[in-house]
This record gives C-alpha cells, sequence and structure tokens, in this order.
C-alpha cells in the first residue's frame, strides 16, 4: 500500500514538474514573439523595449529543450518539431544581438553558433546570423574567416528569396576581399550587384567598397572620386569623411586631410574612425601648437586602449567561431555503423560457410543452365536464319511481281486504277498489305499513295506522270514531297517502299 502510494506521489511530482517546464516554454515563445514584433519595426528587445533579463531566461529556456529535442525528435510531429526549432533560432539571434549591444561579443558568438546548429529551416534569420558573425570577424581582422561567413548570408538570403538583402551580403563580401587587396574578386562581386540591381542604398554601399579597395591598392584619385559621391549622397557619413581624409592624407595634401578627418569626429565615428581621423590630425595638421598636437595625440592613445580591449574579446569570439568550424564531430554514429557491419560481416560468414556445403550442387545447377542457355543460343539463331531466308524471299518475290507489272502495257486496266479502292485492295495482295501501311501512317493522302505505289513498281518519270495521270514537270516535286513525309528522299523513295513491304 505504501508502496501505490509512493508511486502515485512521483507520478503527481512528474507530471507537477512537466506542467512547469511547459509553462516557462510558452512563456519564452511568448518572448521571443514579441522580440520578432520589435525587430520587424527596426527595435531591439532588452534594450528599446522589454528586458534584458527576460530575453536571457527563454533563451536558456529554449536552449534546454532543444537537447531534448533533439535526442528524442522521432517522438514529436515534424510542424511542432519545425516550428520549436524555428523559434529557438531566433532566440539565439535575438539574444545574440543584445549580448553584441551590451559588448560582449564571445558570448554573442557563441548565440550564434548555436542558431546555426538548430537545425532550423528559416533561411531567412540564419542569414541574419551569418551575417553577425562575419561582422564580428570583420572587426576581429579575420576577413578571409569573415567572407566566409558572409557568403553563408548570402546563400540563405538568396534561398529566401531575400534580394534587397542577398545584394547586400554580395558588398559585404567584396567588402572582406578589398581588405585584402584582392581587386579582380572584389571588382567580380561588385560587377554582378551593378549589373543585375539598381537600389540606391545598395549601389550607395557599392561606392564605399569601391573606395577602401582603391586605398588598398593606392589609388588614391579613384579613392577621392568614389567616396566623393558618396558624400555627396549621405552629408554626414563619417565612413565616407574618413576615406577622403586617408587619401587626401597619402597624396600629402595635409589642408584637405585634416578638414576631412574634424568632419569624422564631428559625425559620431566608430573606435576605429576615430582612431585613424586622430591619427591624421596628429601627423597632418600643422595649424595646432605642440600642445595641441599632445592633446589630440593623448586622445588617440586613449581610443587605442579602448580598441586593444575589445580586441581581446573579439577576437576570441572569432577564435570560438573557427574552433567550432574545425572541431571535431561526434564518432560515435561511426563506431555503430562499423559494429553493425561487423554483425552483418559475421552473419554473412556463417551463411558462406553453410553455403560452402551445398557447393556441388549449385556446381550442377549452374551446369543445367550453361546447357539450357546454349541450347537457348542455338534456337535464337535458328530463328534468325529463317527470318532472314524469310526476308530474302520476300524481297526476291516483291522485285519479280514490280517486274511482271512494270511490263504490263495495260498497267491502269491491271491495276483497275480509276477506282482507288480496288486499286489498294490488288496492291495489298500483291505486296503484303502495302497500301494499308501506308494509309496507317496517317501522313499521305491518296494522290501520294498512287505515287507510291508507282514508284515502288519502277516506273519511269513519265510513264507515272501518264498513269496518274499528273504534269511531267511536277512529277519530281510531288516525289520529294511524298518522300519528305515519309522520312527519306526521293532518290531513296523505292528502296524505302521496299523495305515497308519486305519487313514491316
Amino acid at each position: 500500500m505504501k508502496r501505490c502510494r509512493y508511486i502515485v506521489l512521483l507520478l503527481l511530482a512528474g507530471m507537477v514538474g512537466q506542467g512547469c517546464s511547459s509553462r516557462a516554454l510558452h512563456e519564452a515563445e511568448a518572448v521571443v514573439a514579441q522580440a520578432d514584433s520589435l525587430w520587424q519595426v527596426r527595435l531591439m528587445y532588452g534594450m528599446d523595449a522589454g528586458d534584458s533579463l527576460t530575453l536571457a531566461q527563454a533563451y536558456e529556456t529554449l536552449q534546454e529543450h532543444s537537447v531534448f529535442s533533439s535526442q528524442f525528435s522521432e517522438v514529436f510531429p515534424f510542424v511542432q518539431r519545425t516550428s520549436f526549432l524555428r523559434t529557438y533560432a531566433h532566440a539565439c539571434y535575438h539574444y545574440g544581438k543584445l549580448l553584441r549591444a551590451k559588448d560582449d561579443p564571445e558570448e554573442a558568438m557563441q548565440c550564434f553558433i548555436n542558431a546555426t546548429h538548430s537545425r532550423t529551416r528559416d533561411s531567412h534569420i540564419l542569414g541574419r546570423v551569418y551575417s553577425n558573425m562575419g561582422s564580428i570577424c570583420h572587426l576581429a581582422g579575420d576577413f578571409p574567416l569573415s567572407y566566409n561567413m558572409y557568403e553563408k548570408s548570402a546563400n540563405c538570403f538568396l534561398a529566401n528569396g531575400d534580394t534587397l538583402s542577398y545584394y547586400y551580403g554580395l558588398n559585404d563580401m567584396a567588402f572582406e576581399k578589398a581588405m585584402l587587396a584582392d581587386k579582380e574578386d572584389c571588382i567580380g562581386c561588385l560587377h554582378t550587384i551593378e549589373k543585375n540591381y539598381s537600389n540606391r542604398d545598395v549601389l550607395l554601399k557599392t561606392m564605399e567598397t569601391k573606395a577602401e579597395l582603391y586605398l588598398k591598392c593606392k589609388q588614391y584619385d579613384s579613392v577621392l572620386y568614389y567616396a566623393s559621391i558618396l558624400c555627396k549622397e549621405l552629408p554626414n557619413y563619417s565612413a565616407g569623411f574618413l576615406l577622403q581624409a586617408q587619401a587626401y592624407s597619402y597624396l600629402a595634401i595635409q589642408d584637405s586631410a585634416v578638414y576631412y578627418a574634424e568632419r569624422v569626429l564631428d559625425n559620431s565615428p566608430t573606435l576605429e574612425e576615430t582612431n585613424n581621423a586622430l591619427y591624421i590630425l596628429t601627423n597632418d595638421d600643422e595649424s595646432k601648437d605642440r600642445a595641441a598636437i599632445r592633446q589630440t595625440a593623448a586622445d588617440r592613445s586613449d581610443t587605442q586602449k579602448l580598441i586593444e580591449l575589445r580586441q581581446m574579446e573579439i577576437s576570441q569570439a572569432a577564435q570560438l567561431l573557427e574552433q567550432d568550424i574545425v572541431r571535431k564531430p561526434d564518432l560515435r554514429w561511426l563506431y555503430a555503423v562499423i559494429a553493425t557491419v561487423l554483425i552483418i560481416g559475421a552473419a554473412i560468414v556463417v551463411y558462406v560457410y553453410r553455403k560452402h556445403k551445398k557447393h556441388d550442387l549449385l556446381t550442377q545447377k549452374i551446369s543445367d543452365l550453361t546447357l539450357k542457355s546454349n541450347a537457348v543460343q542455338a534456337n535464337h539463331e535458328k530463328l534468325v536464319n529463317r527470318y532472314e531466308s524469310q526476308h530474302q524471299r520476300r524481297e526476291e518475290e516483291t522485285l519479280h511481281r514490280c517486274d511482271l507489272l512494270r511490263e504490263c502495257p495495260q498497267i491502269a486496266v491491271e491495276l483497275k486504277w480509276n477506282d482507288f479502292d480496288s486499286v489498294s485492295n490488288i496492291i495489298d495482295s500483291h505486296f503484303y498489305l502495302l497500301a494499308t501501311k501506308l494509309r496507317q501512317k496517317a501522313v499521305l493522302n491518296e494522290t501520294e499513295i498512287r505515287l507510291c505505289i508507282l514508284v515502288l513498281i519502277g516506273l519511269n518519270r513519265s510513264q507515272i506522270a501518264n498513269t496518274m495521270p499528273y504534269a511531267l514537270n511536277s512529277i519530281g516535286k510531288l516525289k520529294d514531297q511524298t518522300a519528305k513525309k515519309l522520312g527519306t528522299s526521293g532518290k531513296n523513295l523505292r528502296d524505302f517502299l521496299i523495305k515497308i513491304v519486305v519487313d514491316e
């Protein structure tokens, strides 16, 4: 009795636990749905609305259930499992974006990696995830890895039919090639964009990419050309000002370099842009006194320290991704396959051993089959010879009957030429149903069938014209036309008709 009570208590506890777990899961899904809604209006959950701790709890809850779902995926319906994986991938994306915004790139990268392992088929969210991974790798200075992530992102957007994001992804790929000074591949990507897409914002991003490429290739006039177009369309774009400042600095035009460097600082630059602008102001600004230059250098030193602190975390995030890419796969499935193969192999060995005892019987069966095969082959050769003999007989008979009809002085009377049905019956009786065979092809009219009969008999053009009757100068054209319908030429028409008589 006590044992029964104990079991009941365990069952009740399990039901309560399952209810709590289900409730937590539904709450997590609701948080992700709210984050998706904010995302659609370009707001971030945990920053613009909502609580970051709530999003973190939702992410952890879904992560715990994702492990359970992967182990027992066959238990859950396909639609339910697909929906859950999509929700989990979205949670990874939103929480990863939040961690990036809060300057925690390493944890953000782990969230993005988890999204790529979620096995979701949501190409759009995967495109966003890979794009963020590429951005982190770019900041870490790992441009080849960044290019690979942007390529995955672009392919996901293309699979999802998101043309705008796809071409932005192509430009991101081109930008990484520009950072590597790979001019050929960079221009190739940009040419694909310019050839196939005309969106203004995308084309402006290609201008920035070109300017960056030519800066790396030391073609400073080209940098100024594309950067000036960029700044004209985007008056407060700090990246465009920095490109012009750097180009003028390399060209030793200090006044212009200083002017654009100051404009960079006036337009909310990134840490990297601030560092580069302060470098130009430190080295090219001849209007400042020594104290002002020292202050600028000190400001740049402070900026570099911030970059170094952030760079350590970003580098660790990139290393996390590299480790994930090269990590050793789980080989337990391989061991299971090997064990299965060994078991099957052992069974085959036993089977072969037992069958070896019946080898004599099997040999006898093979011998019997060989004899039967030889008999069938002999019969086949006999039938072939009979067919060839019959074929030759038919051909000789056909040619003989043609000769007899051709020598007949009144062939039209002999064939009852004026009555087409009678002609057909006579020809069918003499030439193995030739007229019927021609009608069954359903490509010839009565005149053409009459022509075929006369051609088969072997009459010349004049005799054919007199018999049909038909204009002499039109017989050749009619003959070619008829032959073409039958799939042959006028020259080979008689041989073709003889073949129909003999073979078909």
